[in-house]
Formats: structure tokens, sequence, C-alpha cells
């Protein structure tokens, strides 16, 4: 049985679908840069057997086959590690999760999907790479303000570097706006189902959740991506109040572990 959304989520989910307003047309307007463009994102048939059978020649050594695969999944796999966070690392990140899962195929179990597969060692490979960024940056701000507090000036060039991010952020469409006030979780099921076009089942198995993880999940952040995106479309300031909101809804529950399906609700 499909989600029953109310008319403002269905309007939220048909934006995601949409990609509307992202800059440079979209979240659906991402492209596989060239390395991996050539092949065109070539056609396996859809009920899994094209896919099986290429990853079986893989594991007889055809190396030709993995090509044929990486052609068919590179273009979403890109998608995913932007939209995820990667930024200008998206294609090293790839990279690295294609070599992964040509190392790990022996352990792929036969008959399972390979997309969904494929796009959880992705988001893995992003996380890592955006947490390692983000330890980085905490570095060099930290040493940036070391060297500030040591001589006149520096605090003047760190404040005018973050008033610029932060006008940077506030010019950012409305869409990712809300979709990046949301907690980690939601924010996946939302980017897998919608984003990408993966189904029900295929988002499940590349988020290691149960289906009915992904309902409740996506029922959530559909009804928080309508209240940010608001009667007047203006998520920035809904976006805002959902963050400085976080902590308060901890008191209902969600914050605190949400009663979902099955245990494997981490990110």
């Amino acid at each position: 049985m499909g989600l029953i959304l109310s008319g403002a989520e269905r309007v939220a989910a048909r934006r995601c679908r949409e990609g509307a307003g992202a800059a440079g047309g979209g979240p659906r307007a991402v492209r596989a840069p060239g390395r991996w463009a050539a092949g065109g994102g070539a056609a396996i048939s859809g009920d899994g057997a094209g896919e099986a059978r290429l990853v079986a020649r893989v594991r007889n050594g055809e190396t030709e086959a993995y090509a044929e695969l990486v052609r068919a999944h590179a273009e979403t796999a890109h998608r995913l590690a932007l939209l995820l966070g990667a930024g200008a690392e998206a294609e090293d990140v790839v990279q690295n999760a294609f070599i992964k899962a040509y190392r790990a195929l022996g352990g792929f179990r036969d008959g399972a999907a390979f997309r969904p597969w494929l796009l959880r060692i992705v988001a893995n490979e992003t996380k890592n790479t955006v947490r390692a960024a983000a330890r980085r940056r905490a570095a060099t701000e930290r040493a940036g303000a070391l060297a500030g507090a040591a001589g006149a000036g520096g605090a003047g060039v760190a404040a005018e570097d973050l008033a610029g991010r932060a006008l940077a952020a506030e010019r950012r469409e409305e869409l990712v706006t809300a979709l990046r006030a949301l907690r980690e979780r939601h924010r996946e099921v939302v980017i897998h189902r919608y984003l990408l076009d993966l189904d029900e089942a295929e988002t499940a198995a590349a988020l290691g959740v149960p289906r009915g993880t992904v309902k409740s999940r996506l029922s959530r952040a559909l009804r928080e991506l309508a209240r940010l995106l608001g009667e007047d479309g203006g998520a920035r300031d809904g976006a805002a109040g959902g963050v400085r909101g976080r902590g308060r809804r901890g008191r209902g529950g969600a914050a605190a572990g949400e009663p979902e399906g099955g245990g494997a609700g981490g990110a």
C-alpha cells in the first residue's frame, strides 16, 4: 500500500521530482562527468537479469562487463554524491565507490539488485568524504582564528568570509535549502526515492532499512518539507525555523529515536 499524502505533501513530493527552482536546472540536471558520459548510460534490462549477467561476467574476470555497469550507473551515483554534499569531490567519491564495489563483488549476494547495493557504497563513501572535509575546514578555521588573534585585521577578513558564505547560502534555491534542513535520515530517503527515482524496495535496500521504515520516514520527510516550503513558498525562513526548532521537537519523541520498523535506522 502506497503513502497517503495530503495536498501539501503531494506538492512537496512533486517539487522533489521536478527539482523545481534548483540552481543550474535542479538536481535532475546533474550529469555524469566526462570520464563516464561517453557510454551514455548503457541500458540494462529492468528485470535485473541483465545486471545479474553482467555481475556474473565480472566475477569471471571480464573487466569490460564492469565498465558496462559503471556506464549504466555513473550518472545516478554522481548525482547522489552531489546531493549528499560531496561538492567538487563528487567525481573522486564516485570513482572510489566503484573501485570499492568492484573489490566487494565477491560478497555480493546472488539475486540481489546491484543498483541499491552500489548506491549504498556511494552514500557511505560520500559521508566519509564530507566528514573528512569538515574536519579539515574546522582545523583551517581554528588556525585562521589563532592567526587573526595574533595580528590586526585577521578577524576582519574572517568575518568577511563568513558573511560571504552566509549570503551565498541564503541565495540557494528553496528546495535544496529545505532538503538540507531535514534530518539526515529523512533527507536521504527523499533523495533516493524522488531525486534518484528508486522505487520503494530499492530505496530500502540502498539505505539498509525495511520498506516500512522507508514509508514512515518518507511520510515524515514530506510533511516536514511541506512545512518548510510553506504557503508562501519561502523555504528560507521555514528552514531556519526548522533548524531552530529541532531541539523542541525532540520532546515529542522523534528526535530522541523514531519508532520506525527494523533496527537499521541509523545513518
